[in-house]
């Protein structure tokens, strides 16, 4: 049975290619960072044209973090009066702002009202249109670039921590057609997930059905000469697309972790992409 391959071997020194891989990375920003940075300079723009009223007139070249100050409120000097009339508009200022920050990262995840029903405490939801899928990462975990993944969260204290997802072109239908639970597991994790000179152990495979999609959902060790990654899989075809999610602890961390890393193989969800075809 062929089983699907697109990693380079990680080098030896490698738990679990992932991890050797993520270590060098740099943090990816989110759409909610972009969000949150044009909500800022909306809130600020809508904020001068308050401060600025009926008397637009500002003393030159006196300018704070928060935007315009108004004429007399600058001149006051040292008058106590005029340093309270200030900070009072600086305080209405940061709060406007910091509402509409809250404001914009709540309305920049695609379906909020769905996240909310659905994520649990202590994850953050991660949703891919494009490809189809949607996943809860545990929070404090963050995004990191690797090449050749689709997505990739870890903990940047113990980097053996991690949720990665990876995408390849199948023209399989069903993840079925590739075998059984057992033998599509043990092919994926000898030739993929781990490297060449790992001792590997399959623990368990089995096939689930969720919403009439069909999952392979697997657990398994690699063990490096100088620790253990303890991890877990979910596989799957849609979308004209073979799927991959994979986490995973170090050995000595599993009992701690793995009711987390449970709940991130069980949200693993795919769904059929939108279709759009131009009107002509």
């Amino acid at each position: 049975m062929a089983a699907p391959s697109t990693s380079t071997p990680a080098p030896a020194s490698s738990a679990f290619p992932l991890a050797a891989a993520a270590a060098a990375c740099f943090p990816r920003a989110s759409s909610s960072t972009r969000a949150l940075a044009l909500a800022l300079a909306l809130a600020e723009r809508h904020r001068l044209s308050e401060v600025g009223g009926g008397d637009r007139s500002v003393a030159a070249g006196r300018r704070s973090f928060q935007g315009l100050i108004p004429a007399h409120v600058l001149s006051a000097g040292d008058d106590a009066e005029g340093a309270s009339i200030k900070r009072e508009a600086e305080e209405r200022s940061r709060r406007r702002m910091l509402l509409a920050a809250g404001a914009a990262m709540f309305l920049s995840w695609p379906n909020p009202a769905a996240y909310a029903a659905e994520a649990k405490k202590g994850f953050l939801p991660v949703t891919d249109k494009k490809d189809g899928y949607s996943f809860l990462y545990p929070f404090g975990w963050q995004e990191v670039v690797v090449q050749g993944q689709d997505k990739v969260y870890k903990d940047v204290i113990e980097p053996l921590e991690s949720v990665s997802v990876n995408t390849i072109p199948t023209s399989k239908q069903d993840i079925r057609e590739l075998g059984p639970p057992d033998q599509v597991a043990e092919a994926l994790i000898r030739k993929v997930l781990a490297a060449p000179t790992q001792k590997t152990k399959l623990i368990e495979a089995k096939e689930n059905d969720v919403d009439g999609r069909t999952y392979y959902t697997f657990e398994f060790t690699a063990q490096a000469p100088n620790f253990t990654r303890h991890a877990l899989g979910a596989i799957a075809i849609a979308n004209g697309k073979f799927y991959t999610l994979t986490t995973g602890a170090n050995e000595r961390r599993w009992e701690k972790i793995k009711d987390r890393l449970h709940t991130v193989v069980d949200s693993f969800k795919i769904e059929a992409r939108e279709v759009r075809f131009n009107a002509h």
